[in-house]
């Protein structure tokens, strides 16, 4: 690392608060597509996608004239005034969606969404417990935190009324079964114990479609019909987070087409921006009609801004007219065949998962034990980055051994088997020549 690296980091050290364990090197400077540059000028692949949100690529020239178009027109509003590429944003999101999913509200981040659904949910009820999944992540602001039990649950005090399931972790199962003659014994016997700990107030149950900040896990198919069904019995808003999965990442416009029907509430972010801030939490007239009814009211500084509606209809544009969901299939296909391929000849490698491009490795010490390498998967991440491809290692307790890898859905057979090289390499360096025997 330089110098100049150096001394930036130290800088934000001195003056930043720490909002997450370290800021590590390198220091970017700029990017483009699938590649960020540092300070130094040297590039790497990001199959991060920055924070997952860089869906198209770094700095994709329709988001460019976007941002210019509305910087020459209005950024920003009253809150209770509205620009036309607001509204027309939303209609073009309700003619995605299969009917009645068509009322959105349009806001900054993922949190800011869930606690949108949460109190749509039990304004709509007039019931205020909520559940959710081990391992899952919906943000840190206080309700959307309430349902977050990947992280941050110790030292903020009294969180909201809730419950969690057990997380449909087939590679690690809670409840010690196997799929699919388990039928879905976590889930069953997780609502079980929601059932008798309730005080008759269940409102909604939020969830993932795959659950990314907490190891990367994908349900087995039918998991969210069933979990879906378990909401009707009891009479539950369903609020659908796909946060990372929508627009595309999983070879699908959202990830409700492949399993479990659509939700009452669905939850839009990341994905959505292109790397600017936006969200939005969409659901059905007759919900929102009654939290309306009952009081339902939500203003900040930045709802409904011009800006960040113009970048939307730029990316969903973008999605639709270069099919870059059927892309994100097809890659995801050939990258997750590849990976398990490697995986055939490196026994750190325990389990690949995922669908499209939202990739999930796990890398443990011992096939059978399947006893987590966390020392081994950090080494292996720094010697990627060290070659020049970013990709990220869960930080939550309990998955510090898990890779989740989501380049951006523009990116080529070229990088990917650029990548794909790196990471063979530096496993190699890392364990050796050790193979699966």
């Amino acid at each position: 690392m330089s110098a100049s690296q150096l001394d930036l980091l130290e800088r934000a050290r001195k003056h930043l608060i720490r909002y997450c364990r370290t800021w590590q090197p390198p220091v970017i400077v700029s990017g483009r597509g699938s590649t960020v540059i540092d300070v130094d000028g040297r590039e790497y692949l990001d199959f991060t996608s920055g924070q997952m949100c860089a869906t198209i690529g770094h700095n994709h020239p329709r988001v460019v004239k976007a941002l210019a178009t509305s910087a020459q027109r209005i950024l920003h509003l009253n809150s209770a005034l509205l620009a036309p590429e607001t509204i027309e944003l939303a209609e073009r999101l309700a003619s995605l969606l299969p009917p009645p999913l068509s009322m959105s509200i349009f806001l900054n981040t993922g949190s800011e969404s869930n606690e949108i659904a949460l109190k749509l949910a039990k304004l709509c009820t007039g019931r205020f417990e909520t559940v959710g999944l081990t391992k899952s992540f919906h943000g840190l602001t206080v309700g959307a935190g309430s349902s977050t039990y990947a992280i941050a649950r110790r030292g903020h005090g009294p969180a909201l009324p809730g419950f969690a399931l057990p997380a449909p972790y087939c590679y690690r199962c809670p409840v010690r079964s196997t799929f699919p003659g388990c039928d879905f014994l976590c889930l069953r016997a997780g609502f079980e114990l929601v059932d008798a700990e309730s005080v008759g107030s269940l409102a909604a149950c939020i969830v993932e479609p795959i659950i990314s900040a907490g190891g990367l896990i994908d349900p087995p198919h039918g998991y969210l019909a069933a979990l879906r069904a378990e909401c009707r019995k009891r009479e539950m808003i369903y609020i659908l987070d796909e946060a990372q999965t929508a627009f595309g990442r999983l070879g699908t416009m959202f990830a409700f087409e492949q399993d479990g029907g659509a939700p009452d509430i669905l939850t839009l972010s990341k994905t959505f921006g292109g790397g600017v801030p936006i969200a939005a939490t969409v659901t059905r007239p007759e919900i929102e009609a009654r939290a309306v009814e009952n009081g339902f009211f939500h203003i900040t500084s930045h709802v409904s801004d011009p800006l960040p509606s113009l970048v939307g209809l730029a990316v969903l544009g973008l999605i639709e007219e270069e099919k870059l969901a059927d892309a994100a299939r097809t890659q995801g296909e050939y990258f997750i065949g590849r990976l398990r391929a490697l995986a055939q000849r490196f026994e750190i490698i325990g389990d690949v998962r995922g669908r499209g491009l939202l990739i999930g490795v796990e890398f443990v010490r011992d096939r059978r034990s399947k006893e987590p390498a966390e020392i081994e998967g950090a080494k292996i991440t720094r010697e990627c980055l060290n070659r020049g491809l970013l990709v990220s290692i869960v930080q939550f307790p309990g998955s510090l051994s898990v890779w989740r890898i989501a380049p951006p859905l523009t990116t080529t057979r070229a990088e990917i088997d650029r990548a794909l090289e790196i990471i063979e390499n530096s496993i190699r360096a890392v364990v050796g020549g050790q193979a699966h025997s």
